[in-house]
């Protein structure tokens, strides 16, 4: 690695040298203190506690910190901020050749959390591989790296620090906060809970393959009707470290008791689509997002003129007109179970949006050109995307071979 005279490493490293020469020469050490300026002074503290489970299967411990104003799906659309991982080995102990149901327990902790309002949630990636004979098996598979395998699949378990107090119950969330000196204290004795009676993960994940229905290419041309996707389920059987087999969409609605009083084209169902602008540049980056940390970069992109960067995203839904009647049941009541189907079809329209509230998406003006991806949200929060890691021009760094229906992105010319 070359560094420039101007590289602020280089410079540090000299007055590291500096400092050296002075103590060889017999100069006094310059007497070290904390800096004042709070401009300079960023304080941390810690969130720590106890991990419990209660379950037959065995798996590594994820457990995610998220902000308490961007939850993850299928609230939100938030990535966590932090992460941690608490070995089987440790989790289960001298249980972890057996079936028992325990419970277990771990501590887990979190470091250097700065002043916010947090959540918890997680999930025991587990290896049904270990102590069962029963096949196929599904091998712990957590890699937080790639879109592909930073999220849960069937089997798994979901746990989260839970408030016990709110009905019904929900996440807990756990606020940092400054004592009278201006100093952060720590957050102990926090439970996180998984049950695999009440929160193993029912299906894997909606992984997908796109088609532009009637043929065609991929492109939304400014002032067009648009296109129609179709979606259809891909397997991927231990493709590299990729292990995805689900063989349906599982279709619902998202209120079943108010869809029961509104007319069927106000009725909104699972899974959901975002069609979401990629970066210029090539490869899975997502516009006014390269750092990956799921906030607007400040240094963003401005389509709408109101100087701040946005979130763009094309109008789409998914088209409802054939489910209806599957989501029926014979009483003409919606279902409150999901459905499996074997194909989604997907209206994008050459409308963009700003989505950086998705509580009121904002119409642009023009439309931004550039490549698009297609997002699938499933009720359970899980999430699959295209384009992925699996794309043949990205693959070889997963260290699995690549698989084109991966590749496939809407254009914008």
């Amino acid at each position: 690695m070359s560094l420039s005279s101007s590289s602020p490493w280089k410079k540090s490293l000299g007055g590291v040298l500096a400092a050296s020469l002075l103590v060889a020469t017999g100069c006094e050490s310059p007497e070290v203190v904390p800096t004042a300026d709070k401009q300079q002074s960023s304080q941390t503290s810690r969130i720590e506690g106890t991990l419990v489970v209660q379950a037959r299967t065995r798996g590594n411990a994820v457990v995610f910190l998220y902000d308490a104003d961007r939850p993850p799906p299928p609230q939100g659309t938030g990535r966590p901020i932090a992460f941690t991982i608490v070995p089987a080995e440790q989790l289960f102990g001298p249980a972890l050749a057996s079936d028992s149901p325990g419970p277990f327990t771990a501590p887990f902790a979190f470091s250097l959390v700065a002043k916010g309002r947090y959540t918890i949630r997680g999930f025991i990636d587990v290896d049904s591989c270990r102590n069962s004979g029963a096949q196929p098996c599904h091998a712990s598979d957590f890699n937080p790296w790639y879109g592909v395998t930073s999220e849960p699949n069937l089997g798994d378990i979901g746990g989260a620090a839970v408030d016990l107090g709110a009905t019904p119950p929900r996440p807990l969330t756990l606020e940092v906060a400054e004592d009278k000196e201006g100093r952060l204290h720590a957050l102990t004795n926090i439970t996180v809970s998984f049950s695999q009676a009440t929160s193993q993960v029912p299906f894997d994940r909606p992984s997908f393959q796109v088609a532009v229905q009637g043929g065609g290419d991929a492109t939304i041309p400014s002032g067009s009707q648009g296109k129609i996707l179709r979606l259809t389920p891909q397997q991927f059987e231990n493709v590299g470290p990729v292990d995805q087999r689900g063989k349906a969409f599982l279709v619902s609605y998202v209120d079943p008791a108010r869809a029961a009083q509104q007319e069927e084209k106000q009725r909104e169902v699972w899974p959901r689509v975002v069609v979401r602008k990629l970066a210029e540049a090539t490869g899975l980056l997502e516009d006014n997002d390269l750092d990956r940390n799921g906030v607007l970069d400040a240094t963003g992109t401005d389509y709408s003129g109101d100087g701040r960067p946005d979130l763009v995203v094309l109008r789409a839904g998914i088209i409802t007109d054939g489910l209806i009647p599957l989501l029926t049941d014979t009483d003409g009541k919606p279902r409150t179970t999901p459905v499996p189907v074997s194909e989604l079809m997907v209206g994008v329209t050459a409308t963009a949006l700003d989505a950086s509230n998705p509580a009121a998406p904002v119409p642009l003006a023009e439309l931004p050109k550039g490549r698009y991806s297609v997002v699938l949200i499933q009720s359970t929060g899980q999430t699959w995307r295209v384009p992925n890691e699996l794309s043949p021009a990205i693959a070889p760094v997963l260290g699995t071979q690549g698989v084109e229906s991966q590749a496939f992105v809407l254009e914008v010319p």
